[in-house]
């Protein structure tokens, strides 16, 4: 058997440990979440301080993640029809058809829907977003990863409710509470973001009435 020179053998040996350590030291998978809804509640980190400086210009919002000439508008709009709209050029979208489950309402025209934030972009600048990098409020405004995140839903709906929590606001039809609080609480708990005292009595009060289904979420 011919012998490896000794210096070779010890810079083998050398970059064998380098990637393992590279390996070990290697970005960690996002965590899934999966507990009872109440659990995910009471383990919302509880924080009522208030912060200022808020702009929605510091959520870089409808990007083309993908580079495939859809932003995300486009891209909910396309997952969330309940009638395919024709896609033409540069994502042109025509026709089609979507539900808003906020309030129950059909609609035809995409002009009549937005992508509304579950949790607006004002509420997690305050729990939690004003300490994010750019690139981590640009990940959270166009979040395709969990479809809670965004939802396709009456404009007028969505303009009333603003960057109101569920202790000020609620959609109007009442069948969607249960979803809205499930989506609400999924969506803080994906992003690690804090909640107040009264939203978080708010998120009780509506989950009583749920029957404290499990939810499932993988953290970022």
């Amino acid at each position: 058997m011919t012998r490896l020179p000794r210096t070779l053998t010890a810079l083998l040996a050398a970059l064998a440990a380098f990637v393992g350590l590279a390996v070990a030291a290697g970005p960690a998978s996002a965590a899934t979440v999966s507990k009872p809804l109440d659990t995910l509640i009471d383990e919302l980190t509880v924080s009522n301080t208030a912060h200022s400086g808020y702009d929605r210009d510091l959520f870089k919002t409808w990007i083309d993640e993908d580079g495939d000439g859809c932003d995300t508008r486009e891209e909910v709009l396309l997952a969330e029809a309940t009638k395919a709209p024709t896609k033409g050029s540069g994502c042109t979208l025509s026709g089609g058809q979507w539900r808003s489950w906020y309030d129950g309402e059909t609609w035809t025209d995409k002009s009549d829907v937005d992508i509304d934030h579950v949790v607006p972009l004002g509420e997690v600048w305050t729990s939690g977003g004003y300490g994010w990098s750019a690139s981590r409020r640009q990940a959270y405004a166009n979040d395709l990863g969990d479809d809670r995140t965004l939802e396709a839903v009456t404009d007028n709906v969505n303009q009333s409710k603003g960057d109101r929590d569920p202790a000020e606001w609620m959609p109007p039809a009442a069948s969607a509470a249960c979803k809205y609080v499930e989506y609400w609480v999924a969506v803080k708990t994906r992003w690690n973001l804090t909640a107040d005292a009264a939203e978080v009595d708010a998120l009780n009060d509506y989950a009583g009435d749920c029957g404290n289904p499990t939810i499932s979420v993988a953290t970022v």
